[in-house]
């Protein structure tokens, strides 16, 4: 039998001599894809300004995801604060600076050199959590049809500490767009992943909005295209004294600035008329009520009462008859409150009575230590405590759950940054474990540790202390602060919260390791600071003078500074 050439032979042969006479060719399969090719691409756009601080927790967020995104970009809007150091040294990190031209055209310079098919926004100060980008794509797997996906997100302190209980969304039914006329409902924008083809088609950031560029965006996807949103908790944001949301002026003309905009799209549908219509209507009342829930409370100094009236002429340009309402309201109540008072004193009633006005309730007015309203009141001993030591952050540091303190006060003054946290899944950890059980730790290793409100969450605080003195160097600073006069936490840290402290306890549990001439314990508050802080009121409710005064028998916190011997 003469040879049979395989089709593969003859159509080479063909090929070479040029013809295909005879010959029918085979298509040449399709070569597969591979599966990280096949893998939805995500970017993720970090933006900054003046929050170096904060940055390398956003980074390690976006890079700790468990579906990794394919780019991470971070823009930085003009800042002062040097970025550009944090982002060093890392190769799979890509930095555009501009000059400064607000949040809205940041996010637009992020988007415009973002490659990904789908695309999240970060700020700098917030973070990820791990499984921010699977959940989203997840959702994207299960409505193919959405334009957006969102989720719930947690509040945590200025240190990266969960604060009460995570926000949850609600569930966006088939009128998207119907339930963004009527408010916001989606807390926090990093929670959002967005497939990148519908920007590109409704258009990108309006840069004419200095606030609620977010919503505008919102409103503008939901006009023509599904959403869909998930329970899970996707995002932490951070409550400091520089969120723009602070701001009420700004964000209501913001808010209804992005909601009129949709007026002409509106049309006649009833449904989507009376949703406008409460949107404008709620976005007033909360503002306006955010306004005068801190107005009595900012009356303390100059500065303040400056604040309070310039913001209250912009409201009152706003929303007139909203704020007129209310403000009536308020002096109702307040001089019904005054007769009875009266009332009380001519009848001779309760000679002498206290007048307790906001503060005669059960309940803190916070019960998150302050953080919904402002810096907590602990927050600013803990800080004017480690400005005071600020030369002893220098060297290797090991900071407590994150470097927040250790950044912000040591500067140019550190070598190494080293983080001990609980959990392995932190971005942050160097170290992981607890210093109860701290055997891991190099002993003689650290020229400063940073314990701010830490010590109290440890049972063991004996083995704790030990842990601590056998790690620093000969000659090396604690800085340690711990709670005096304080509620105890509701959310994570309330199972495990098991001390508060005197200055002879601190003073005494020091002892047992460091050298009395190595050792000055303090405390820092009074009756006002620590009712203010029990209350849940913040920093800015308080005077500096009302913050100076001292009186040991109410100590908001107790600080420590302990030097082991060389």
């Amino acid at each position: 039998m003469p040879d049979v050439a395989s089709s593969a032979d003859l159509v080479s042969a063909v090929q070479a001599s040029g013809s295909t006479a005879g010959v029918a060719a085979e298509p040449t399969p399709p070569q597969r894809k591979t599966a990280a090719e096949l893998a939805p691409s995500v970017s993720i756009i970090i933006t900054t300004f003046n929050h170096a601080r904060f940055l390398a927790d956003a980074i390690r967020s976006a890079l700790a995801q468990t579906v990794r995104p394919s780019e991470v970009i971070v823009v930085d809007d003009g800042s002062t604060d040097d970025p550009a150091r944090v982002v060093a040294g890392l190769p799979e990190v890509r930095m555009i600076r501009q000059p400064n031209q607000g949040l809205a055209s940041a996010r637009n310079t992020g988007w415009r050199a973002a490659a990904g098919d789908h695309v999240v926004f970060l700020d700098a100060d917030d973070r990820l959590l791990p499984n921010a980008l699977a959940v989203n794509l997840r959702q994207f797997s299960q409505s193919p049809d959405c334009a957006l996906v969102f989720g719930g997100y947690r509040w945590v302190d200025v240190e990266g500490r969960p604060v009460g209980d995570p926000e949850v969304p609600p569930a966006v039914g088939d009128d998207a767009y119907g339930m963004f006329l009527a408010g916001n409902c989606i807390g926090m924008h990093a929670t959002v992943m967005y497939r990148r083809h519908v920007i590109d088609e409704v258009g990108s950031f309006d840069e004419r909005l200095r606030a609620c560029e977010d919503y505008d965006l919102y409103l503008r996807v939901a006009r023509g295209h599904r959403v869909a949103s998930t329970t899970e908790c996707l995002a932490e944001y951070r409550r400091h004294d520089s969120n723009m949301s602070g701001n009420l002026p700004l964000m209501l003309a913001s808010a209804l600035g992005a909601l009129r905009r949709q007026r002409p799209h509106i049309g006649e549908d009833p449904g989507r008329r009376a949703a406008y219509r409460r949107g404008i209507k709620d976005w007033k009342r909360f503002y306006v009520g955010q306004y005068l829930r801190g107005a009595r409370a900012r009356m303390g100094s100059a500065d303040s009462r400056r604040i309070l009236a310039r913001d209250g002429f912009r409201l009152l340009h706003l929303a007139p008859v909203t704020l007129v309402r209310a403000g009536l309201g308020l002096c109702y109540r307040r001089l019904r409150k005054t007769g009875v008072l009266v009332r009380d004193r001519l009848l001779g009633r309760r000679s002498g009575r206290v007048r307790f006005g906001d503060l005669r309730r059960t309940t803190p007015i916070s019960g998150d230590f302050g953080y919904s309203r402002g810096k907590p009141v602990d927050r600013h001993y803990i800080e004017d405590f480690l400005q005071r030591h600020s030369q002893d952050i220098r060297g290797r540091v090991l900071e407590i759950g994150d470097n927040a303190y250790t950044v912000q006060f040591g500067g140019d003054r550190i070598t190494l940054s080293d983080v001990l946290h609980v959990s392995a899944a932190s971005p942050q950890a160097t170290f992981v474990g607890d210093l109860a059980n701290g055997d891991h730790l190099p002993g003689d290793a650290f020229d400063c540790i940073i314990l701010t409100q830490t010590l109290h969450l440890i049972y063991d605080m004996h083995r704790a202390i030990a842990t601590l003195h056998r790690i620093l160097k000969p000659g090396g600073v604690l800085l340690l602060t711990v709670p005096g006069v304080s509620g105890v936490d509701r959310g994570e840290w309330g199972g495990s919260w098991y001390w508060s402290f005197t200055p002879a306890a601190l003073s005494r549990l020091l002892e047992e390791r460091f050298p009395r001439t190595g050792l000055d314990v303090s405390s820092y508050g009074n009756v006002l600071t620590a009712s203010a802080f029990l209350y849940g009121l913040a920093e800015h409710e308080l005077t500096p003078a009302e913050f100076d005064a001292s009186d040991p028998s109410y100590p908001v916190i107790v600080a420590a500074r302990a030097v082991k011997e060389a």
